[in-house]
């Protein structure tokens, strides 16, 4: 049976990782074993559940008790549960709950570039791009689309971040992922990938140059919003590839990219 408690003291130390600790203070960075992530949202809940995350505690409105989050405290039956109502909840964690209900949850160890990378076809790196929105979207893009994992470099935002794995809709406990140790993109090559550069170049292969779905190993590249990747990635990129655009449109954010670029180069 969950034990299931009415929030009465805003203060409480339990509800700190709600409304108090910010996601780097919960990634904790000095000391990774004892990282959490806030899971939002009964659908990403149990992905994160099914991937075989650790629950902590939950918080959610009174309501979804009996509602929406009932199967999730049926598979939690031994963590504590906070409950409120909606107006209340708003007031503590300072913005309405996705449907009514969030998760603190234990983080897992990352795993290694190649043990991520073995037996991998086509894989995503993403450089430097720092907002959580568009990397829980080029998650969920590169889930549904035919890549086999996702890596990052240290710039970037991190994939459980709150809105990061909402964004993503749970996929992001769905397909493998991990962070490079630096910038370089000498280890992804050194495990026989080639690297595709997604740059505004004049002198890039189109996205439909069949060269590119010939090749074994495929890493495509996509960079930071904004400036997208730097001149010296691109120069270490074995492709450079544009999508084309029309009606004098010069770009698509980095999401929007990310599922053209997918969609064509992805597993067949």
């Amino acid at each position: 049976m969950n034990r299931i408690t009415e929030i009465t003291d805003f203060l409480a130390p339990e509800l700190d990782v709600y409304a108090r600790l910010t996601e780097v203070q919960l990634l904790n960075r000095e000391f990774p074993e004892k990282g959490l992530f806030i899971a939002e949202s009964p659908k990403v809940i149990e992905r994160a559940l099914d991937a075989g995350y650790e629950p902590v505690s939950c918080l959610m409105e009174k309501r979804h008790i009996e509602g929406e989050g009932k199967r999730i405290l049926d598979r939690i039956n031994d963590v504590p549960v906070f409950c409120a109502e909606f107006d209340i909840l708003t007031q503590l964690t300072g913005f309405k709950l996705t449907r009514g209900m969030l998760c603190a949850m234990k983080r897992k160890p990352l795993p290694d570039t190649r043990e991520i990378c073995e037996n991998k076809r086509r894989i995503v790196i993403l450089d430097k791009v720092m907002n959580p929105t568009n990397v829980g979207a080029v998650i969920r893009s590169a889930a549904a689309l035919g890549m086999d994992a996702v890596i990052l470099t240290p710039g970037c935002s991190d994939p459980l971040y709150r809105r990061a794995a909402r964004v993503s809709m749970g996929t992001v406990f769905q397909i493998d992922w991990t962070f490079l140790s630096d910038d370089s993109l000498d280890e992804i090559k050194a495990l026989g990938f080639k690297t595709v550069a997604m740059a505004l170049k004049d002198d890039s292969l189109s996205i439909n140059d069949p060269r590119l779905t010939e090749e074994k190993k495929l890493a495509i590249v996509m960079g930071t919003e904004g400036d997208g990747l730097s001149d010296k990635t691109i120069y270490d990129c074995d492709f450079t590839v544009k999508i084309p655009m029309y009606h004098g449109v010069d770009s698509l954010n980095v999401a929007a990219a990310s599922a053209v670029a997918f969609y064509q180069l992805g597993n067949k």
